[in-house]
């Protein structure tokens, strides 16, 4: 397996920690004013789904671990988990919870996402960086609050709140980030 600095480490890389696969889940580096720069990493270890964290100096190898990454449709969610489709085999996975974990909220039918998979099991699931979801409701303008930098709470379609402009209004569709929930723009669709 390749030997890597472990600043160049990024989350979603699979990292070999003594024999264990674990997932980089947050990479930090840190810099300080004195002393060695550091790279701090918190990881899930993919086996037994432990979290670790460790710290390497910034100049420290570290053993990445290459995926095979595949597109797949999202097709369903029942009692196992989540269920995604090879847009040209039609070969069926499953993906348990905790693999998706708090981007499941953006899930949805037909959405393309990559899979990176560790000897035919899916490690992680990346989604699209953004989705158009539609505002189910949103507080109404509060007088005197129409400089551009406000903004008021909404909810959207899939129960996560959000905090958007003014002019935006209950049935509106928008653009948001999935990484953080965030809002990006009015959607053109």
């Amino acid at each position: 397996m390749p030997k890597v600095p472990a600043s160049s480490v990024r989350k979603g890389n699979v990292l070999d920690l003594d024999g264990k696969l674990a997932v980089v889940l947050n990479a930090e580096n840190i810099h300080p004013g004195k002393g060695t720069p550091v790279t701090h990493l918190e990881m899930r270890r993919i086996a037994d789904g432990v979290k670790v964290s460790e710290r390497y100096r910034t100049t420290d190898q570290v053993e990445r671990t290459y995926l095979e990454e595949k597109e797949y449709n999202y097709l369903y969610e029942d009692d196992t988990g989540y269920t995604f489709m090879h847009p040209e085999t039609f070969d069926q996975i499953p993906v348990s919870r905790d693999i998706i974990g708090d981007s499941a909220v953006y899930l949805q039918e037909g959405m393309m996402v990559t899979i990176s998979m560790h000897e035919g099991n899916p490690i992680s699931v990346e989604l699209p960086q953004r989705v158009s979801l539609e505002i189910a409701e949103a507080d109404p303008v509060v007088k005197g609050q129409s400089a551009s930098s406000s903004y008021k709470p909404a909810m959207l379609s899939n129960g996560v709140k959000i905090m958007v402009p003014p002019h935006i209004s209950a049935g509106t569709r928008v653009v948001v980030m999935t990484a953080d929930g965030s809002y990006v723009e009015r959607a053109k669709d």
